[in-house]
């Protein structure tokens, strides 16, 4: 049951958020610009597994995780420059997050 409110939750601030679009775009977008989804699953966790130590992990894999993530967006500066396609771009973001996910566990093993 818990399952299903967590999904309803987050499906309502994502309605929402569009919804207010279409009246205050500035307000929209900043709430989307908000790590939501970090800040529902941490309060999820935390509300299902209690466990304080769990959650801290996970926000501090949250923390590496996410400048780690931009790796993927890095072939697109290039594409124009180096005359690539969008496909080989995306493929090569992909990589780049294969890379990053091996970064990110190694340094969330430091911790």
């Amino acid at each position: 049951m818990f399952f299903f409110l967590k999904i309803l939750f987050a499906a309502i601030v994502i309605a929402f958020a569009s919804w207010l679009s279409g009246k205050k775009p500035e307000l929209s977008g900043f709430i989307i610009a908000l790590p939501l989804a970090s800040l529902m699953a941490l309060i999820f966790s935390y509300l299902e597994h209690k466990n304080p130590e769990t959650s801290i992990t996970f926000a501090k894999s949250i923390l590496v995780g996410v400048p780690v993530s931009y790796l993927f967006f890095l072939p697109f500066f290039f594409a124009k420059s180096l005359g690539m396609n969008f496909w080989l771009i995306y493929t090569i973001g992909i990589g780049l997050l294969i890379v990053g996910f091996f970064a990110h566990k190694y340094i969330v093993s430091l911790f």
